[in-house]
């Protein structure tokens, strides 16, 4: 007899499958039909934030407010989860001289060998951050 509870089971299934908005409105959906304290056990079972859970249950509140204030012959908008080139640039296209600088940096107090791409240095990562 399986210990985990059917949300659980279903969450390992499916949540490696599906992105953040897809994820968001499952666990949604799951408290959503378990009704009072439903969250918390979504929660529990899943391991995902209460927020994500109740941010979950607010787009399927707005899809149903959106889907009836619309036309029913209309399909719905699909939309991306995030925007193309979105997020955090690489500090590589930022600082093109970082890398260089950082093995200049290594170079007088690197151990181990010289063909190996692992290195050993005795300097902390804060004092290269001062020294950059």
């Amino acid at each position: 007899m399986p210990t985990e509870s059917p949300i659980a089971q279903r969450w390992e299934v499916l949540h490696e499958t599906l992105d953040e908005r897809q994820r968001r409105l499952l666990v949604g959906v799951e408290a959503k039909v378990l009704g009072r304290g439903g969250i918390s056990a979504v929660a529990a079972a899943t391991g995902v934030s209460r927020v994500t859970i109740m941010a979950g249950i607010s787009e399927i509140e707005a899809m149903k407010s959106a889907d009836l204030a619309e036309d029913s012959t209309t399909a719905p908008k699909v939309q991306g989860t995030r925007q193309a080139g979105g997020g955090r640039k690489k500090i590589e296209t930022k600082d093109e001289t970082l890398l260089p600088d950082l093995l200049a940096l290594l170079e007088p107090s690197t151990r181990g060998d010289p063909e190996s791409p692992l290195r050993w240095t005795c300097k902390s990562l804060r004092n290269l951050a001062d020294e950059l």
